[in-house]
């Protein structure tokens, strides 16, 4: 194995921090929580919610998270539209409740969140479940705009995706206080 290529995992997870690193601090902050709510790591409401309103959310989002195994089990096959039925209306439901949140604020952020949500095999499916939800009129005219011009027209017509899993999943850190008896 060359040195650059047992680098390249190393430099991929870079890549992924970097692109974290991008969003805004809301969906950073949502993307932490929601990586918490489906994979159970932490009480995503003990950790996350800050009132009851946010409480309710988080509530609402394991009800709807709860639904993940099922969809990564219908992960088509094939592009064939007779085989992505179900899974397609099942991930748009998702997606639609994630974007109606208001954290997540254009397709970079949603396509880092379902890539590890529901997997790498997936990708070639978001750009139209995003379009999907982010068409849907629980949101306001304004959002749905900002929404849908988040996605390049690059990747809406992508002739192939990576099948490459992500290796980076951001978790929630403690801030940690400077004391008086930090060196100056």
């Amino acid at each position: 194995m060359t040195k650059a290529n047992a680098s390249a995992p190393g430099l991929l997870t870079f890549a992924e921090i970097k692109e974290f690193a991008s969003f805004s601090a809301a969906s950073q902050r949502y993307i932490r929580r929601s990586l918490d709510v489906a994979f159970d790591r932490k009480d995503a409401i003990e950790l996350w919610s800050r009132d009851v309103v946010e409480a309710a959310s988080i509530q609402a989002q394991y009800r709807f998270y709860d639904r993940l195994p099922d969809i990564r089990a219908m992960i088509p096959d094939s592009s064939a539209i007779e085989d992505a039925e179900q899974f397609m209306a099942a991930l748009t439901t998702i997606a639609a409740f994630d974007l109606g949140q208001g954290r997540i604020d254009g397709f970079a952020a949603f396509r880092f969140l379902y890539e590890r949500l529901v997997g790498a095999e997936a990708r070639p499916w978001f750009p139209a479940a995003f379009c999907a939800a982010a068409s849907m009129p629980h949101l306001q005219p304004e959002r749905r705009k900002l929404l849908l011009q988040s996605i390049s027209e690059a990747v809406a017509t992508a002739p192939g995706w990576s099948k490459r899993a992500p290796r980076f999943f951001p978790e929630w850190v403690e801030k940690v206080e400077v004391g008086s008896g930090a060196a100056h």
